[in-house]
């Protein structure tokens, strides 16, 4: 399973986002994390409303990490 993180550099929700997302996704999915302003269609997508997560093309949460989305997306597996 992967994940994709939007986020931005110098974000402080993105870090604490991710860092509470890593522990959770160790050895059960693979983290790709996108820098938003990288791409002129993410900036549009998103804009500020970031972090986002995104499974298999779906948003799973924004802003703050859902926890029980993740693990319940794991079970699914």
């Amino acid at each position: 399973m992967d994940f994709v993180v939007y986020s931005r550099r110098s974000c402080h929700l993105c870090d604490d986002f991710l860092a509470e997302l890593e522990p959770l996704c160790r050895d059960r999915a693979k983290i790709i994390v996108r820098n938003v302003d990288s791409e002129t269609s993410w900036v549009n997508a998103y804009g500020d409303a970031i972090p986002v997560l995104v499974s298999d093309g779906v948003e799973v949460c924004r802003y703050k990490l859902d926890r029980d989305a993740v693990l319940r997306l794991f079970q699914d597996e």
